[in-house]
């Protein structure tokens, strides 16, 4: 008779028990799923802000349409916690089970949630930027610490992004994963110095 397959779903723990597993070596969720976490946690802030500044305005439709997009990203952020477990399923087995040509085809499934999280991180940053003009000043800290969060979860992405692309026997894909990934976090780099020449002047 077949063992009980059991399926943990990381994003529904509370914050104790999710770092505890991501701690463990034999936990599913790694550094994607903490870069997911960490993403989602700079999201929250951002919504924070967003409703904040929108405050009891519900004709301002660009306010209402930051409030509604930040919340998306927050959920998104946390729904990408899990899929990173799936994503990175091909090449764990591989790795244990199977060869290089496995390894090989499975580094971009692998590397999919990292680069998402890098995608829309930049969509947070803009949405912070843009807050930033209009946040009252006792709570422009908190722009402030989303920003960090969101600029965090892209470093930590990227280095899971750049160790997966040197498991590759292609070196244009090791070059070009690893140039347009440093143009990614510079641009990121350059709205997160705007948002503190904004809030810090």
């Amino acid at each position: 008779m077949a063992g009980k397959l059991t399926i943990e779903i990381y994003k529904e723990k509370n914050a104790s028990d999710l770092t505890a597993a991501i701690a463990s070596p034999e936990c599913k969720a790694n550094g994607g799923s903490a870069a997911a976490y960490t993403a989602a946690l700079g999201c929250a802030l951002l919504e924070r802000v967003a409703r904040i500044c929108a405050g009891a305005d519900n004709t301002n439709e660009r306010l209402a349409y930051l409030v509604r997009n930040s919340e998306i990203l927050r959920t998104y952020m946390v729904h990408l916690i899990d899929e990173d477990v799936k994503a990175k399923g091909p090449i764990n087995r591989a790795r244990k089970e199977g060869g290089e040509r496995e390894i090989e085809a499975s580094i971009q499934t692998a590397s999919c949630i990292d680069a998402e999280i890098v995608n829309m991180m930049k969509n947070a940053l803009e949405f912070a930027l843009e807050l930033s003009a209009c946040c009252p000043a006792e709570d422009r800290h908190f722009l402030l610490e989303s920003a960090e969060l969101c600029m965090a979860s892209c470093r930590a992405a990227q280095s899971a992004l750049f160790a997966y692309a040197d498991l590759s026997t292609d070196e244009t894909y090791r070059f070009v994963t690893h140039r347009e990934n440093e143009i990614f976090l510079e641009e990121r780099q350059a709205l997160y110095d705007q948002i503190v020449g904004v809030i810090r002047g």
